[in-house]
């Protein structure tokens, strides 16, 4: 697990961040949902133990991004006819800059669970890049709040809104669209939004309903046979790129669509959760060229395994959340079930693991919170208001919460 955390660190631009005080994408500095940071409550009420809580119009599920005292955000309206970036002051939760970014006449109607503004943005020194799937991608500055570029037509038909978020390699930040119609990647140059490669998936999906072609995760980054790859679960099958030019190296096909989850890795396996349809978890062995479905899957679970929210690995045990609240522990090597707790309600926010314990959040706004490890050992509860859909950021002293309706700071 270090290695594959140092391999983060190196390949996917973020290694300057890689400490307690910055969370600058949807799953933390290591693309993992680990953080470093220190001094995190694990108690707290709607009015005890906030330092503040800041209401956000609109509506969105993006997960907050933090860097250099700023926190950033999306929201859209309800109906899809507009688009904005928030920024807060970290330290008073006070709205420095509310951008409108996109507008929409006729958007694409979206599932009751979805928002407009689902995709995390993605934080770097200076600047922050927001994306609301086939509504629109930009560039913005994050001092002045001025906008550097935008991209509007970059298209899919999401059929029920938008999910994957945007990552950075190098120069490069690279977009998933897994739609209904089409299926690709696109890699644009950061400083300009110019196209830099697009790659269709390539699949055959003649004969599969429309619902089924489409998928929401975010690409994770590994190396494989010494290149870096960046490793993209899409409907029906997960591939892995040059990250440079988008070329596919390798692909595993599994029956699966809609997935949510980016995946999570090992030294030498990637663990993904294929979505629905057959929803399961699976072990693939991160090695060779082509197609490797023959040899590449060691295990699939099929056991209750259908999950909006993204996994864990601790310590050589893996940790899943599923969309009915069970939190399950399951051997990685195996794809055994060791433990199955329910430790919540339905749940789409993806957990986090930070000073030895995991925090999750269902869609109620309660928080469970419980130590890793081969027997279940739950150390709090904590309850939120209005919902919670996105998932949690994290620096040194905070932890960040976005319910349904405002953005919270908790503090001991």
């Amino acid at each position: 697990m270090i290695a594959a955390i140092i391999l983060l660190i190196a390949t996917s631009g973020f290694g300057v961040y890689a400490q307690g005080n910055s969370w600058v994408n949807y799953r933390g500095p290591d693309q993992n949902g680990h953080s470093s940071a220190r001094n995190i409550p694990t108690e707290w009420t709607n009015s005890t133990h906030i330092a503040w809580k800041t209401p956000i119009e609109g509506k969105g599920w993006s997960s907050p991004v933090i860097l250099g005292g700023q926190i950033w955000l999306t929201t859209a309206t309800p109906e899809g006819t507009e688009f904005r970036a928030i920024c807060l002051d970290e330290k008073t939760g006070s709205i420095v800059h509310n951008i409108k970014v996109f507008e929409e006449k006729e958007p694409q109607k979206i599932h009751p669970l979805n928002s407009y503004a689902s995709p995390a943005p993605v934080l770097e020194l200076g600047r922050v890049y927001v994306h609301f799937g086939t509504y629109g991608t930009a560039c913005i500055n994050t001092q002045t709040g001025k906008v550097i570029w935008k991209r509007s037509d970059i298209k899919c038909d999401h059929e029920v809104g938008p999910g994957s978020s945007p990552v950075i390699y190098n120069k490069l930040l690279i977009l998933t669209m897994d739609g209904t119609d089409v299926q690709y990647l696109e890699a644009l140059n950061k400083e300009d939004g110019t196209s830099v490669w697009k790659r269709p998936r390539g699949l055959d999906f003649s004969k599969l309903p429309f619902d089924r072609k489409k998928a929401f995760s975010t690409p994770v980054f590994t190396k494989i046979d010494g290149r870096t790859l960046l490793i993209s679960a899409g409907p029906q099958a997960i591939m892995g790129y040059v990250p440079e030019t988008g070329e596919e190296v390798w692909i595993v096909h599994y029956e699966g669509f809609s997935a949510s989850a980016q995946p999570v890795m090992n030294d030498n396996m990637i663990f993904i959760n294929t979505g629905f349809g057959k929803s399961s978890m699976l072990g693939i062995k991160l090695e060779g060229k082509g197609d490797q479905t023959e040899k590449a899957i060691v295990w699939m679970n099929v056991k209750s395994m259908q999950a909006r929210s993204s996994p864990l690995l601790i310590n050589g045990l893996l940790y899943m959340i599923n969309t009915g609240g069970q939190a399950k522990c399951l051997d990685p090597g195996t794809g055994e079930v060791i433990w199955t707790e329910r430790t919540g309600r339905q749940t789409s926010s993806s957990p986090i693991y930070l000073e030895g314990k995991i925090y999750t959040f269902d869609e109620e706004g309660l928080c469970t919170i419980f130590t890793p490890g081969r027997k279940f050992n739950k150390i709090a509860e904590n309850q939120l208001p209005d919902g919670i859909m996105a998932s949690p950021a994290v620096v040194d002293g905070a932890l960040f919460v976005r319910t349904k309706t405002q953005l919270y700071k908790i503090i001991k």
